[in-house]
């Protein structure tokens, strides 16, 4: 009887750590504040929620990282808005499972203020 107990315990264990490992992480490389970010699968235009949501205080700061659970793995591409007001996409983001993906400067286009 305790087995099955032990085994059933040892199951969720591993559930939990394999759906903690699919995380996927935003890496705010920008020089700037991200006040918001959208995805889309790229080339849509559809984009989602606002991811910077999530964060405890709404917004993702220069070179802190952002969990985003529940995300399929893909190309993407992003829609940003930073704390100045400039927003900007960034087109093509690979994003794998349980990985970080970041944004820099250099990866920002179409930009407008």
């Amino acid at each position: 009887m305790g087995m099955k107990y032990l085994s059933a315990g040892l199951m969720c264990l591993f559930v939990v750590s394999a759906s903690a490992a699919e995380t996927i992480r935003f890496w705010n490389l920008a020089s700037e504040t991200v006040t918001s970010i959208r995805l889309a699968r790229s080339g849509t235009g559809d984009f989602g929620t606002d991811l910077a949501k999530i964060d405890a205080d709404g917004e993702v700061d220069h070179d802190e990282r952002l969990a985003i659970k529940n995300l399929s793995p893909g190309l993407y591409d992003a829609s940003i808005t930073f704390k100045s007001g400039r927003a900007c996409l960034v087109n093509k983001i690979n994003i794998e499972a349980g990985s970080i993906f970041s944004v820099e400067e250099k990866d920002l286009v179409s930009c407008r203020k």
